[in-house]
């Protein structure tokens, strides 16, 4: 696998020295959110040029620093028609950036009913998922067009909650174009985890063919909720997602989430371990 970190879980350091962080910690990929990673210049959707760009590609590619995911993360389902034309602009603008910059795909979670982007069971129901279905449809025609592959992250929050459902999209947009972003932990909640190894399987048996990232982390559960953890500090059965990951999906990115940069590397080797091992 290629193992990674967000920008954004880095120290807060100008962009070339970020990158050069990346790599000296032996990252070899990491998933870029502008505005969380980038803060010494615009990086505003008036400032996404070419030229920035291949300015980005360049550190990227001087330091063999893989993106393996350029962060999009808005809610294509929300009700304001205002709200959502410039969530679409900023969709589009993405994939035309990530064109240029050789990404390996643009990420994004799937959305909620309402304007504040937080849950409430009709996230659940099935007219959200058509809502979502149709507003996804032409982010990824635009990204057909400009050679983009888009990658959705099912949440369990969100409106693709699971992996049937996330099945369900995949088929509907039926396009090479659209893949799945893959984080075991965000399809748990505190009444399935005991389950998780046959949501792990069901992950692979499912949307195997699609799977085009991972992101690695942890949970355990506190109060009767399910809460987010490094890896290797928590609950997930990382003997069984790396042998899966390992039988199906070697050299893919697999990024890192919730650690700070004073746990990145001891994350890092539990991951590899457990890798190695499997």
């Amino acid at each position: 696998m290629r193992i990674g970190i967000r920008g954004h879980d880095m120290e807060r350091v100008p962009f070339e020295e970020l990158v050069s962080n990346i790599r000296k910690k032996g990252f070899k990929c990491t998933q870029l959110a502008l505005s969380k990673a980038i803060y010494e210049f615009n990086v505003k959707e008036e400032a996404m040029t070419p030229g920035m760009a291949l300015y980005l590609k360049e550190i990227f590619a001087e330091n063999k620093v893989d993106v393996a995911v350029l962060g999009c993360y808005l809610n294509l389902a929300n009700p304001n028609k205002e709200q959502l034309a410039k969530t679409m602009k900023t969709y589009m603008a993405h994939i035309r950036f990530a064109s240029l910059l050789g990404c390996g795909v643009v990420g994004t979670e799937t959305g909620a009913v309402n304007e504040e982007y937080k849950f409430e069971e009709a996230n659940h129901s099935e007219e959200a998922l058509q809502i979502f279905i149709n507003n996804l449809r032409p982010i990824v025609e635009y990204a057909e067009k400009m050679g983009v592959i888009v990658a959705i992250e099912p949440v369990w929050k969100h409106i693709v909650c699971d992996i049937k459902r996330a099945r369900k999209v995949l088929d509907a947009i039926n396009s090479p174009n659209l893949q799945i972003i893959f984080d075991p932990v965000n399809t748990i909640d505190v009444h399935n985890y005991e389950k998780q190894d046959e949501l792990l399987n069901e992950a692979f048996d499912l949307l195997h063919d699609e799977i085009a990232v991972i992101h690695a982390k942890d949970f355990v559960v506190e109060n009767g909720a399910v809460k987010s953890v490094v890896s290797g500090k928590g609950l997930l059965n990382y003997d069984l997602l790396m042998s899966l990951i390992k039988k199906y999906k070697p050299h893919i990115h697999v990024l890192l989430e919730d650690t700070k940069p004073e746990n990145a590397i001891e994350t890092k080797e539990f991951v590899e371990r457990k890798y190695a091992e499997a």
